[in-house]
């Protein structure tokens, strides 16, 4: 399903891909002066924690079709409430799709900005940070060898989201705290992250 997800993102083709952090912020200015922002339109905030939900807090990766075709929906409506967020979510996914399948490594550069620009913009509109986007920015910061910050991201996102198993394996892999480590391995031994990166 990963590969879906993958094949997906690079194929929706985003006219609008910046590729870098500087063109990222101007890029962004234009998508949010054209969008129609509401606080109390929740859909794509939803449509995020969806994506944290099914693709990085499930054990096993349970991205839909379903799924995929409603941001696809969304992201092609220009009647869709907060659009410019989902829009720059997309191109930062688009990016890390288009290098994975390149085998190069991702601009952190872009990653950061862009993910500064969703913390700032997802915390304006809907008084709160998904998970994801602390998921994706600590990735981002580690990815610069920005080790610290990476922390301080990590211990934030744990204090909203003390359940994140992602934020959580982040977190151990980063200070190799124990209780961590006995928490992961013995309450989520089956997730992905846990195996993958062979925490035991």
């Amino acid at each position: 399903m990963k590969k879906l997800i993958l094949a997906f993102f690079f194929c929706i083709g985003l006219s609008a891909f910046a590729q870098s952090g500087a063109q990222v912020k101007d890029l962004f200015q234009k998508i949010k002066e054209q969008a129609k922002i509401d606080k109390n339109d929740r859909a794509v905030y939803e449509v995020l924690d969806e994506f944290y939900n099914k693709n990085l807090q499930a054990e096993n990766d349970e991205m839909t079709t379903e799924t995929i075709q409603r941001i696809e929906k969304m992201a092609s409506d220009p009647n869709t409430k907060n659009l410019h967020i989902l829009m720059l979510f997309l191109m930062y996914q688009q990016h890390i799709s288009r290098t994975s399948m390149a085998g190069k490594a991702p601009d952190t550069e872009f990653q950061i900005e862009t993910m500064n620009i969703l913390e700032n913009e997802t915390r304006e509109v809907y008084g709160k940070v998904p998970a994801i986007i602390y998921i994706y920015k600590a990735e981002s910061l580690d990815g610069a060898g920005k080790k610290s910050e990476a922390k301080t991201v990590l211990d934030q996102g744990l204090k909203e989201y003390p359940d994140s198993v992602p934020l959580k394996v982040y977190t151990y892999l980063n200070t190799k705290d124990e209780v961590l480590k006995n928490d992961l391995v013995k309450n989520h031994p089956n997730h992905w992250m846990v195996q993958q990166f062979g925490i035991k």
